[in-house]
This record gives structure tokens, C-alpha cells and sequence, in this order.
């Protein structure tokens, strides 16, 4: 089993201007294991289409266990992948990873 170090990508919606609101993105640093590497590819119009199926077992720290249903990707390798489930398995989070996150992403360091 592989050691996962990486970080997590967390949505917060808040109000930007009266009656407008954004989803704001919070990056959090976490140690887990990765449990399962496979990817597979989809056949799309002009090119196929990359899809991930690993999992993340992450443990899981206050703000985690709170914000799970928040979690919207996983930086790993280099790429932002979307989180596509979480399964709470305390004291772990097993985040299953899917297709390449196209979104809004945290701040830059």
C-alpha cells in the first residue's frame, strides 16, 4: 500500500455581494494511504476521456469529519482529481477519485 500526502480541495459557498453567492475553494493538507490505483478509458467525440478509480484512505481530522460533504477534489501526482464518493470509516475518510476537476481551485502558493 502506498503513502498518500497531498491536499484536498474543500467548497464553501459564501455570499461575495448581497444576493450573489460563490463557491469558495480551501485547500487542506492530509496523510493517508492510497488503497486502490486503476484508471480506465471512455470513448468521447474527438478524444477519449481519462477516468481515475483510485482510493484515498485519508485520516480524518475535525474540520474532515465536518466537511466531508465539501470535499471536491484530491491533488495526486500532479493533477486535481474530482472526489466522486466518500465512504466515513473513522477514524479514515476513503475518498474514491473519478474524472479530472475542471473547477474553480484554491489559492496558489
Amino acid at each position: 500500500m502506498a503513502k498518500f500526502y497531498g491536499k484536498v480541495g474543500y467548497a464553501e459557498t459564501t455570499e461575495v455581494t448581497p444576493g450573489i453567492w460563490k463557491e469558495v475553494i480551501t485547500e487542506r493538507s492530509h496523510y493517508g494511504d492510497v488503497l486502490k490505483i486503476s484508471r480506465r478509458l471512455a470513448n468521447g467525440d474527438i478524444n477519449d476521456n481519462m477516468t481515475i478509480n483510485n482510493e484515498i484512505s485519508i485520516m480524518a481530522d475535525p474540520y474532515a469529519n465536518l466537511n466531508f460533504i465539501n470535499m471536491r477534489y484530491v491533488i495526486w501526482s500532479g493533477v486535481h482529481w474530482k472526489v466522486s464518493k466518500v465512504t466515513v470509516n473513522p477514524p479514515r475518510l476513503i475518498l474514491n477519485l473519478g474524472g479530472v476537476y475542471n473547477g474553480d481551485e484554491g489559492p496558489t502558493a
